[in-house]
């Protein structure tokens, strides 16, 4: 699953790491959440022989899917996340795959490792060659009842590797820079010929540095949600017994 990510990368780094035309300032993002507005890249229009201009557009989109046949969305779950290996049967998500495959651009993400404690100890995993890495991604874009029309996105995931398996057993599916414009193409790239790209990254790719609970609040967006820390398990509590009670004795109280 991926649930939080980040891009800390200038607007010019994410440009060319893509492929895309000069983006418009934005800040550094460290705490990214389902429902806000996501940077993704998705294939333009045809080029006109001769032209310099990238053959990518950069979009925002709204992070959690509702596929254009919802009728009420407050009924229809948040679909921030699509699994790879169901993707081309799932009516959510089969359209979106064949006509509007994208890439979202990221520095890492945060995934959650459960081992007792209420909330798990969070960790930042991020490239160790640094940079910006490229999400697989759909997009469907929504005619809300009044006319107005949303675009809303999910990233793909599928099995986590070797490097980060002990944290969870899911990661974003990413995709090389060889393989975009593969990805990307929905013209004459169908949807079977590129289910080979969404793989886990080698398990030397990433490193998880464990980081303090502050990521679990969606108001926390500084840098020092990424400081390294250790949430400490929560000490069980301690029942309170009856005066003179026998300590191996059952109560209801």
């Amino acid at each position: 699953m991926c649930g939080r990510f980040a891009l800390t990368a200038t607007p010019g780094q994410t440009a060319a790491s893509l492929g895309l035309a000069e983006l418009e300032e934005f800040p550094a993002r460290y705490n990214i959440a389902p429902t806000q507005p996501v940077l993704m890249a998705l294939a333009g229009p045809p080029r006109a022989p001769g032209s310099n201009l990238p053959d990518r557009q950069a979009m925002l989109v709204r992070w959690g899917l509702i596929p254009a046949w919802v009728k009420d969305t407050k009924e229809f779950p948040l679909l921030f996340n699509a699994r790879s290996e169901g993707v081309l049967e799932k009516a959510s998500f089969k359209t979106a795959m064949r006509h509007r495959r994208a890439l979202v651009p990221a520095s890492g993400f945060y995934e959650w490792q459960q081992s007792g404690a209420a909330k798990g100890q969070p960790y930042w995993i991020r490239p160790k060659r640094g940079g910006v890495v490229a999400f697989a991604a759909l997009v469907e874009t929504y005619a809300e009842p009044g006319g107005s029309e949303m675009d809303t996105g999910a990233i793909l995931t599928t099995r986590a590797n070797a490097g980060i398996a002990h944290i969870h057993d899911r990661m974003p599916a990413v995709i090389e820079e060889r393989d975009f414009a593969r990805w990307l193409d929905c013209r004459t790239q169908e949807p079977r010929d590129v289910l080979d790209l969404l793989k886990p990254a080698g398990p030397d790719f990433f490193e998880a540095i464990p980081v303090s609970d502050l990521v679990n609040k969606v108001a926390n967006t500084g840098p020092e949600i990424q400081e390294r820390g250790i949430v400490w398990p929560q000490p069980e509590k301690v029942r309170r017994q009856k005066p003179g009670a026998d300590e191996n004795q059952m109560t209801l109280f």
